[in-house]
Formats: C-alpha cells, sequence, structure tokens
C-alpha cells in the first residue's frame, strides 16, 4: 500500500451501509488498482503498459435502464419522459440495503474523487466500486485530490457500484437487471448489473447538468474545450463522428478538457480530470495524442489484440465498435492545469451533415445558436443494410439529450444569456459532404475545416463580408484564408441547382418536425430562428 492505500473495515465504511464487507481499500493508487486486477484475473496488460478489461454484458450505456428518484426535490423540477424515467423512493431504499447485502463479505473499493476544476463549483465524490478496475476508472475520469484534502475529504456525493449485483424487476422495480440510479435528495448514485463504466462518468454528468444550471447558473456542456497562447478559449460541441476530438485537439492551442464542461461568471472549466476516448481505428498517425495515452495507467476496455500478441488489433470490432481507452488528462501534452479557461470567444457546433446542404462555415445570431443548440443535429451516412440510401439523422438536445435533466430550452436559454453579455462568436461547422449528398458529392477537406476554424480563432473572418442564404438563414463569408471561395456557399458547389435547393428543404422540414416537441417551451427569439421552407423551390 502507499501512502494513501489504507485496508481496513471502518466506520466510514459502515455509515455506508457496508457494515460487513471482508476488506475496503482505500484511495489505492493506479498500480495498486491495476496489480489487484492481475491478480484477482480480471485484465491484462497491453504491450504498452496499459491495462485491458471486457466490461461484460454491457459494452455502452443503457439509457433506458437510468433512473431519477422521485421525491419532493425532483417532482416539478426534472424533464420527466423517455429521457429521465421515475423511480420510487422506497424501491431505491429496498434496492441500495440489498446491493450492501449483496456485497457482505467481499473486498471493496473506495476513492476519494472530485468534480468540476473551479473551486467555487467543486464536487466532492466518494466512489464504492466492486472491481478494482472500476475504480481505476474513477481515478483516471475524476480530479484527484491532494494527500493533504484526502485526509479531510468530506464527500458531498456518492456512487456504489456493484457490477456483479442483478436486480429483480418484479422486487426492485428496474426494467431489467442493469441500472443507475440518481437519488438527487440523499445524494446518492447506485449503479448494478452493468460493468461499462462509462456509467459511472455519465451518472455524474446527468447530476451536474441538473445542479449546476439549476442551482448556481452555471452552464453545463458536452462539449470539449481549448485555450490559446493568449488565453482565448474556444468551445466545440458536436455529436459523434463530427470531428469534436480531432478539431479540438490543436497543438497550437492547449486541452481544457475533451467532454464535458461548466461555463460559469469565471469562464469555462472543466468537470473532469481524464479523457474516455473511443478507440476504433485509433492510430498513431490519425490520433497521436490519444494513440500516446494508451500506456500503463490507462484503461482499455473490450479491445482484441493481434492474434498470440499483447499488440491492440484497433481496428477489430468483433466485440463492439465502442472500444474505450480512460485515461488521466495530463497523459496528454498540450493539457492544462488546473483545467481551466476564460470567458469564451468562440464556440463551434460541429455538424457532418451527410445532405451536402449547410455550409462549411456560417455565423449565427443568438437566436439561431439557441435554435441549433436545441437541435443537435448530424446527420451520418447511409449504412450498409439493403435498401438504406438516405442519409441518417440524428438531432439530439444540447448535443447530448440523454444526459439532460432538465428540459433542453433551460439550457439553451442559459445558453444565449451568455452569448449577449460577453458577445461571443458562434459558428456552424460542416465537417460532412459538399457538392452533393453522401453518393453524389465529397466530403469536406479536412485541411480545409482546420483553416476556417483557425480563420475564426485569429479573427480573420471578423472584417470579411457575409452573405445570408436562403431556407436556413446563415451568414456565410465570401472568403476565408486557404479555402477555395466557391466552396464557401453549398449551393455553388452544386451541378444540380434545383436538386440543392429541394434537398435544402427537405432537411429544413426535418429541422422544423424535430423541434415541434421543443416549441411550446421556445421564446418567440428562438422560434424565429427556425429555417423556412421555400415554396416551389
Amino acid at each position: 500500500m502507499n501512502e494513501f492505500g489504507i485496508k481496513a473495515k471502518n466506520a466510514s465504511v459502515a455509515s455506508l451501509g457496508l457494515k460487513y464487507v471482508s476488506a475496503a481499500y482505500w484511495n489505492l493508487n493506479a498500480a495498486e488498482l491495476v496489480e489487484e486486477t492481475l491478480v484477482r484475473g480480471e485484465g491484462v496488460l497491453n504491450d504498452t503498459g496499459a491495462l485491458a478489461v471486457d466490461t461484460g454484458e454491457f459494452m455502452g450505456r443503457s439509457p433506458k435502464d437510468k433512473f431519477i428518484v422521485l421525491d419532493e426535490k425532483t417532482k416539478d423540477t426534472i424533464w420527466w419522459g423517455d429521457v429521465n424515467a421515475k423511480f420510487d423512493s422506497a424501491k431505491f431504499d429496498l434496492l441500495y440495503n440489498r446491493m450492501c447485502a449483496y456485497l457482505s463479505g467481499k473486498e471493496i473499493y473506495v476513492r476519494d474523487s472530485y468534480a468540476c476544476a473551479d473551486p467555487k463549483y467543486r464536487l466532492n465524490i466518494r466512489v464504492v466500486t466492486e472491481y478494482p478496475w472500476s475504480n481505476l476508472f474513477a481515478n483516471n475520469l475524476f480530479l484527484r485530490p491532494t494527500h493533504d484534502e484526502i485526509m479531510n475529504f468530506d464527500p458531498e456525493w456518492t456512487i456504489l457500484c456493484a457490477p456483479g449485483f442483478m436486480a429483480s424487476p418484479e422486487i426492485d422495480g428496474t426494467r431489467q437487471h442493469n441500472f443507475t440510479i440518481l437519488n438527487m435528495t440523499k445524494k446518492v448514485i447506485i449503479i448494478g448489473g452493468s460493468g461499462y463504466t462509462g456509467e459511472i462518468k455519465k451518472g455524474i454528468f446527468s447530476l451536474l447538468n441538473y445542479i449546476l444550471p439549476h442551482e448556481k447558473g452555471v452552464l453545463s456542456m458536452h462539449c470539449s474545450a481549448n485555450i490559446g497562447k493568449d488565453g482565448d478559449t474556444a468551445i466545440f460541441f458536436g455529436l459523434s463522428g463530427t470531428g469534436k476530438t480531432t478539431l479540438s485537439a490543436d497543438p497550437n492551442r492547449g486541452l481544457i478538457g475533451d467532454d464535458e464542461h461548466g461555463w460559469s461568471e469565471n469562464g469555462v472549466f472543466n468537470f473532469e480530470g481524464g479523457c474516455y476516448a473511443k478507440c476504433v481505428d485509433l492510430t498513431k498517425e490519425k490520433e497521436p495524442q490519444i494513440f500516446g495515452a494508451v500506456k500503463f495507467g490507462a484503461l482499455l476496455e473490450n479491445i482484441e489484440f493481434f492474434e498470440n500478441t499483447s499488440t491492440v488489433d484497433f481496428a477489430n470490432i468483433s466485440k463492439t465498435e465502442n472500444t474505450r481507452v480512460g485515461y488521466p488528462i495530463n497523459f496528454i501534452e498540450n493539457a492544462v492545469e488546473p483545467s481551466v479557461g476564460n470567458i469564451p470567444k468562440n464556440i463551434f457546433f460541429l455538424t457532418c451533415d451527410a445532405y451536402g446542404v449547410l455550409p462549411p462555415i456560417s455565423k449565427l445570431t443568438t437566436g439561431q445558436a439557441m435554435y441549433h443548440f436545441i437541435s443537435g443535429y448530424t446527420a451520418k451516412v447511409a449504412g450498409t443494410e439493403v435498401g438504406v440510401t438516405e442519409p441518417q439523422l440524428t438531432f439530439s438536445a444540447c448535443f447530448g439529450k440523454v444526459f439532460l435533466p432538465l428540459h433542453p430550452t433551460k439550457y439553451a436559454e442559459l445558453l444565449g444569456e451568455k452569448l449577449k453579455e460577453n458577445k461571443v462568436n458562434v459558428w456552424l461547422i460542416n465537417t460532412g459532404w459538399s457538392g452533393g449528398s453522401f453518393g453524389v458529392g465529397s466530403r469536406m477537406k479536412l485541411s480545409y475545416t482546420r483553416a476556417m476554424i483557425t480563420a475564426a480563432l485569429t479573427g480573420k473572418l471578423d472584417a470579411v463580408k457575409f452573405d445570408t442564404l436562403p431556407v436556413f438563414g446563415l451568414q456565410v463569408p465570401v472568403e476565408c484564408p486557404e479555402v477555395p471561395a466557391e466552396i464557401l456557399n453549398p449551393r455553388n458547389t452544386w451541378k444540380d441547382k434545383e436538386a440543392y435547393d429541394a434537398t435544402a428543404n427537405k432537411l429544413a422540414g426535418s429541422f422544423n418536425k424535430n423541434f415541434e416537441q421543443y416549441a411550446s417551451a421556445s421564446s418567440d427569439e428562438i422560434l424565429a430562428a427556425a429555417p423556412k421552407v421555400v415554396e416551389n423551390a
């Protein structure tokens, strides 16, 4: 054991209802947790020293099995529905006690950590896990207290994670045997039946998405953030496949964080102390920073090795496409510490528009920013299924709908207030198709996208003339350094202009159809920013 590591049964564990565990390992370091995992036969090392584990039955989150306890605190504040399912308070107590009974006689791993790099909003978290590698994940992804802070640690929230415990829907009121349940009043999150570590990470993210906007006036965001040498902060929103990780990883800018942030009156701060990156097709050439982070202390999940080696075959997705690696943020060379930045100067909404309708870069008004924030649009290319030829639309409110305890308009309104107060530039970036939809046009060159983002960041678009496009009403620059002017207006790139107009109208109709569910709670400013279908186009 190191100076933090303690093996004991003590009052702190007993106070959680865990009176009869055989041993509690407190705040083990990464090496000790790796050793525990290897001794228990629950993982292996790859050839760079990273610990590789299989998470079992679940290799991704199970959104339909996430619940929030219904009580006086939550009944009128939570956005109840498909995203946030209600759970009975008495059933929660019963299930918690059954989990504690399950852990009797077992060894457990306890980690004191915190979320939110801004000390004003720091949230102390005690993570209790059945498996040592789950505890390693918490060590890597959450912020790590100093020795003195651990000696005087006072947890505000507790996570109890027991993947081996299977709930009984008939007894416990769950949908099936796995579950993640947040109790906002008792300040406890319980996770069972699933070893997928992302449930730990996103449980806290969902919690912060409730506490910070609702109680603190802080905008919580599912985004990456970086900072320039002059202290200018930039934020990148985008769903999977839009290029968020790639475009925010800039060797000329420091990385604040890659996934979860808050925007307070002081600036932007990371919620986390690490990164949880996708590994599919990972190469040193494409993602050198992530590739270099796969080393001792990192946790690889559900990967495969090349036959008869300990070398990871990142192209092998026979288990899942959602292969992951979790590592401390200081594994990235240009990560800033502490993970905070100033009020952002530029915000980028990234979309991969496989319809080829949206311009490669456009500037949004505050109303448009709120509208597109609520929409959270991208369109992936058609899959391999027979008969599927159309791009697949995805709308995810605030670029993370499944993590929102509050109605999406609450986050959008808070965003709008901050944009107006601080005069922030908001840019819509299409990393998808140009010159036609998928199958006709071609994917926007990464070099062009990087040049456009650099131009926005460095103020080179400030004095440029902008044209306003029909239908979506987007403001498009007529020129941009190192980018051919003819690609800036998407209609000009299509040989068949009438086909472009028809496709633009079709996409606008999809936006409007999706937004119907939010319209009644939206302001006139947001509603006015909706795309306008052009008749007889």
